[in-house]
């Protein structure tokens, strides 16, 4: 088994590519070992390696993000781990697949902007989540009230140097131009 490995623009995350699905549905961001422990093999055995503060799965990557430790020592870790646990049969989730995100599935907007974020959910599904999937990280809609959008940023996004200019820049500006009614885009935890 082959793995790939690209550099994201977060320095404290690495994007792992085993060249196989990772997650079939959805996505999975951990920050805390216990409930990655809980909810994935994978997740947990990456938790063990010292070092590692989040770990996060795409369709066909997973990102992994260290604390001050040093990728020339974490790497080889991590490669060994994600290769012995797919060699092993195991299944990437504990359940039925992507954790379910009881926050984010709580969106907030009144009723009479819903063509308005309906327009925005199109916009982030098609052209900025492709995107952000390449960086290692996701991004979903959370909530529009009074021309601000709010959206939560996953996997090598979540803490990355450069977050901030690509909501404001690349986001924020894609979506003003395209709905007038946007004004700013934030990022919510």
């Amino acid at each position: 088994m082959f793995i790939q490995t690209e550099a994201t623009p977060n320095p404290a995350t690495l994007k792992f590519l085993p060249g196989r699905e990772v997650l079939l549905e959805g996505t999975a961001d951990f920050r805390d070992p216990e409930a990655a422990q809980a909810a994935s093999p994978l997740a947990g055995r990456l938790f063990d390696i010292p070092g590692i503060t989040g770990v996060f799965f795409g369709y066909d990557f997973i990102t992994v993000t260290k604390n001050d430790a040093d990728w020339q020592h974490l790497k080889p870790a991590v490669l060994g781990t994600i290769m012995e646990h797919f060699m092993s049969g195991q299944p990437v989730m504990a359940g039925s697949g992507a954790v379910p995100e009881d926050e984010a599935e709580q969106e907030f907007y009144n009723e009479e902007d819903a063509q308005i974020v309906l327009t925005i959910k199109e916009l982030l599904d098609t052209r900025v989540r492709p995107a952000v999937a390449q960086d290692g990280g996701d991004i979903t809609f959370r909530g529009y009230d009074k021309g601000i959008v709010f959206v939560h940023m996953k996997g090598a996004c979540a803490g990355c140097p450069s977050s901030t200019a690509t909501l404001k820049h690349g986001i924020q500006n894609l979506l003003r131009h395209f709905v007038p009614e946007v004004q700013q885009v934030e990022q919510v935890s």
